[in-house]
C-alpha cells in the first residue's frame, strides 16, 4: 500500500483551492460539508472545541470524499503535531508563526530524523495504515503540506524569511488577528489590512510558495484571488448555519412595524 497522496498539495500548482472553515467540531457536519464541492475543509483546533478524537472522527468522515481536510492545531507544538500526523493529517495550518525559527520548528515537527524531530510510531498509526504502507517512513514527508499562519504586524515584517524556510509549502494570512495587531480590532476588511494582505500574497507567490487567506466577504475573496492567492477559505459552517437559521426565523416572525 503506497503512502496516501496529498491531493491538496499537488493541486496548489494547478488552480486556486477554495475552502470552508469547519468549526462545529462534529463529524456528521463535516461529512456533510465534504459532499458540497469545496476543495478543502479546515478542521479547527485553535478556536473550535476540537480535540484529538473529534479531529480523528472528522478525518475518517471526510476520507471517502474528494474534499481535502486541513487541520489547524491550537499552537505550534511538536508533540501535538506528532499526534495529528499519526492519526492521518497530511496538511497542517500552524497558527501564530512569528519568525523563521517558528516556521523551522513547525517543519521539523513533521519530519522524521535526521531531517526533523517527529517521533517514530508508525506501527500504531492510521497515517501508515498501521504499517500497511511499507514506504511510509521514507515517503511521508513528500506528502505532508506545511502551511504557516502570518497574522501579526511583527510576523508580516518577517514574511520573506518565514516564507523562504525550506519545507514551508505555503503562508496563510489571518485577517482577524492581523487587523487587531494593526490597531484595527474587529475590522479584518479594513483597507489597510487588505492592502497588507495583498502585498503579502504577492511576496509569497514571488518566492514560489502558496499563499492563502480567509475572506467571508465575496468581493474581498475575489480581490485576494486576483492578487494571486491560491488557497482561500470563503466562509465557515458556523456563520452559514447561524445566518440561514436567523433568516428563516425572521421570515416567519410577526412584523413589529
Amino acid at each position: 500500500m503506497p503512502v496516501p497522496v496529498n491531493t491538496f498539495k499537488h493541486a496548489l500548482a494547478n488552480k486556486p483551492q477554495i475552502g470552508l472553515w469547519a468549526a462545529l467540531a462534529d463529524s456528521y457536519v463535516t461529512e456533510l460539508l465534504a459532499t458540497t464541492g469545496f476543495d478543502w475543509l479546515l478542521i479547527d483546533g485553535e478556536h473550535a472545541p476540537n480535540d484529538l478524537r473529534s479531529t480523528l472522527a472528522q478525518l475518517q468522515a471526510v476520507a471517502p470524499h474528494p474534499t481535502h481536510p486541513i487541520v489547524r492545531p491550537v499552537r505550534n507544538d511538536a508533540a501535538l503535531i506528532k499526534q495529528l500526523l499519526d492519526i492521518g493529517t497530511q496538511t497542517l495550518l500552524v497558527p501564530m508563526i512569528e519568525s523563521a525559527n517558528d516556521a523551522r520548528d513547525a517543519v521539523a515537527a513533521t519530519r522524521y530524523p535526521p531531517l526533523g524531530i517527529r517521533g517514530v510510531g508508525s506501527a500504531l498509526a492510521r497515517a501508515s495504515r498501521w504499517n500497511g504502507s511499507p514506504d511510509y517512513l521514507h515517503g511521508a514527508a513528500d506528502e505532508i503540506c506545511v502551511l504557516v499562519q502570518v497574522e501579526t504586524a511583527n510576523a508580516l515584517a518577517q514574511l520573506q524569511a518565514i516564507a523562504a524556510v525550506e519545507g514551508v509549502d505555503g503562508v496563510f494570512f489571518g485577517p482577524a488577528d492581523l487587523s487587531a495587531s494593526m490597531g484595527l480590532l474587529g475590522q479584518p476588511g479594513a483597507p489597510a489590512v487588505r492592502e497588507a494582505i495583498v502585498a503579502g500574497i504577492r511576496a509569497v507567490r514571488a518566492l514560489g510558495k502558496a499563499a492563502g487567506v480567509l475572506a467571508a466577504d465575496r468581493a474581498i475573496a475575489h480581490e485576494y484571488l486576483e492578487a494571486g492567492a491560491n488557497f482561500v477559505a470563503v466562509g465557515s459552517d458556523v456563520s452559514l448555519l447561524a445566518r440561514s437559521a436567523s433568516e428563516l426565523a425572521a421570515a416567519f416572525r410577526p412584523s413589529t412595524a
